[in-house]
């Protein structure tokens, strides 16, 4: 009896198993849901606008991000009373400025994923940049239950994404991040998608770092832009840094 109980309890667990769907078929759905291969395809640059806040310290600020494609993307924070907080990549190196912490430039797996983030195929075309996908569950987020996907990029640690059963849209993501103040787990919730240009575009995110919250909220989207070339140059205090390194 011992041993069909056990033969019980692993045919449920292969059933259940069986019963996910294949990481690919999930971010397919995520692909088709937001617009379709072809409509990520026809966008080639955007601006994005709105406003961040840390509710916690009472900070908030405006925040604007330039993307271009192939991996060219460059954000500003505007805080008043801190100043600005710049960072970009012109596509090969990836940088970090601010009046609190100085110039930087990303190296190593702060590089891989600054450089992924910022190219427009990252999600449409997502097997150039990881290695392998797997569901490994359903989890409850918000309410929604949800796919849970972890994603091992091909460089860099391995990212949870987790996918809402019914809309099949990405409602949060957790991965560990390399920092100038080591590694750090960052939990990033994205909600309220509205369409931008032929694409479903979240325009409200809270992150989860270091014990403080952030919160972005986007007012406007503006897909295939006219921005200048030079928006991406890298700023003379970065280019200080590749000469002294040299």
């Amino acid at each position: 009896m011992r041993l069909l109980t056990s033969f019980l309890t692993l045919a449920a667990l292969l059933n259940a198993a069986d019963s996910l769907p294949k990481a690919d078929t999930v971010l397919e759905k995520y692909v088709e849901v937001t617009g379709g291969k072809e409509a990520y395809d026809k966008v080639h640059s955007s601006i994005s606008s709105g406003t961040m806040e840390i509710p916690a310290q009472n900070i908030k600020g405006t925040v604007t991000v330039y993307n271009s494609e192939p991996a060219l993307e460059y954000t500003v924070i505007d805080i008043s009373g801190l100043g600005k907080m710049e960072e970009g990549t012109d596509g090969n190196v990836a940088w970090a400025l601010s009046a609190m912490q100085g110039a930087r430039i990303k190296e190593g797996d702060e590089r891989a994923a600054a450089l992924k983030s910022a190219n427009f195929k990252n999600r449409a075309h997502w097997q150039e940049f990881y290695k392998s996908a797997e569901t490994v569950g359903v989890e409850t987020v918000d309410g929604k239950a949800c796919y849970k996907i972890v994603l091992t990029p091909k460089e860099g640690k391995p990212e949870t994404e987790y996918y809402d059963k019914t809309s099949g849209l990405l409602v949060k993501q957790t991965a560990t991040l390399k920092t100038p103040m080591g590694e750090i787990p960052v939990e990033t919730s994205v909600s309220d998608y509205r369409k931008e240009g032929g694409l479903m575009v979240p325009h409200k995110m809270q992150q989860s770092a270091m014990g403080q919250q952030f919160q972005i909220s986007i007012d406007s989207v503006m897909m295939n832009a006219e921005i200048p070339q030079d928006r991406y140059n890298l700023p003379p205090e970065i280019k200080a840094l590749q000469a002294k390194a040299k």
